[in-house]
């Protein structure tokens, strides 16, 4: 992952399932919507094959991740399958000391000050704010108040009339899932649904 190029766009979208659509339909998708960065989540079904194959059809147009790595041998199969920065729910210690020990861009999760403050001390790239929006951009903004050098990532409940509230409160990112990447979408092969709906998220966020 080229942290500076997601620094330029740094919206996320969080893919769970394919579904009934093939997966290289989804990526030309998200490039169309001008979306540049996506992870896919390691407890969707075949999961790495998901990502050996967004990967190829990507070529390099996105840059794709793995999210809920929750184990060492999650995050090697992360990676065996090309995937260029890690995601997790929570801090999971052993997986971002990997991580930062080989340079790859990682995005622990938390919630608590505390839990923010240790997330960042381990080396976290972000730290991701989850879930985001049970307190929303107001939450945001008082993280930052004392944690003003720290970067965080708001994931969950993130919409086009939130978004750049979002960043207006402080923060470096944002991450949408299941808003977007919608199962009944995903079943009827709507692309359009899923490439005006990310399109809208990019525009309001400007």
């Amino acid at each position: 992952m080229n942290v500076g190029r997601f620094k330029k766009l740094p919206i996320l979208g969080i893919l769970r399932s394919g579904a009934n659509t093939p997966v290289e339909d989804l990526i030309e998708t998200v490039v169309s919507s001008g979306l540049e960065t996506i992870e896919i989540a390691m407890n969707s079904g075949d999961a790495a094959s998901l990502i050996r194959h967004a990967v190829k059809a990507s070529n390099k147009r996105l840059m794709i991740g793995a999210g809920t790595v929750l184990t060492i041998d999650i995050l090697h199969e992360a990676l065996d399958a090309g995937a260029s920065f890690i995601v997790m729910p929570a801090l999971i210690m052993d997986v971002v000391n990997q991580c930062v020990k080989n340079n790859i861009p990682v995005f622990p999760g938390a919630f608590t000050p505390q839990e923010v403050y240790n997330a960042w001390n381990a080396g976290a790239t972000m730290v991701k704010v989850f879930p985001a929006a049970m307190l929303g951009p107001a939450y945001i903004k008082e993280l930052k108040a004392p944690f003003d050098k720290i970067e965080l990532l708001a994931c969950g409940g993130i919409t086009p009339e939130n978004i750049k509230k979002y960043f207006e409160s402080g923060a470096s990112a944002v991450a949408f899932g299941a808003s977007v990447f919608r199962k009944d979408w995903l079943e009827k092969h709507d692309l359009d649904n899923i490439r005006r709906s990310i399109k809208n998220l990019i525009d309001h966020a400007k």
